[in-house]
């Protein structure tokens, strides 16, 4: 699996590789994780064409124990699977096997790591995953949306 990592080991350029063999097996660390000021590591693909804003897009976030993300949105329905561990969204545990379905638009949270950490697979509908902060005193301060944005758009 090493040859789809590109040299600087920064991640596997998927578009190129689906449009030469048409298919990809790969791991999470060579698909390029990203480790957030707050301690949130994550990585990313997109189902399909990673330029095309209808392809779905797939995260893996892990998040330390204790981490705390502020209330926020997205403008995509996502479903999200609990792996390990456990999370408060909206003052309810979620363990994981745990399922969360949401509609676009859908404000929750803030979601609060358990002592364990937590490890979640969130599965957008479409493109439009940017979380949508707001309006209050710490407004995209834990969510660090523009480093995802950066590495992942």
């Amino acid at each position: 699996m090493t040859d789809t990592i590109d040299e600087a080991g920064a991640g596997v350029d998927i578009a190129a590789l689906l449009a030469s063999r048409g298919h990809l097996s790969t791991s999470w660390t060579e698909l390029g994780e990203r480790t957030l000021p707050n301690g949130v590591v994550v990585a990313n693909f997109s189902i399909g064409d990673p330029a095309d804003p209808a392809s779905p897009a797939v995260f893996k976030v892990d998040f330390p124990p204790g981490c705390r993300i502020e209330p926020h949105s997205h403008r995509a329905p996502y479903a999200e699977i609990i792996l390990s561990g456990s999370q408060k969204v909206s003052g309810r545990w979620h363990h994981a096997g745990d399922v969360r379905i949401a509609s676009a638009d859908q404000v929750y949270g803030p979601l609060i790591a358990g002592d364990e950490g937590a490890s979640v697979l969130v599965m957008f509908a479409d493109a439009r995953w940017q979380p949508v902060t707001l309006d209050s005193s710490d407004a995209g301060s834990t969510l660090h949306a523009d480093e995802i944005a950066s590495r992942f758009s």
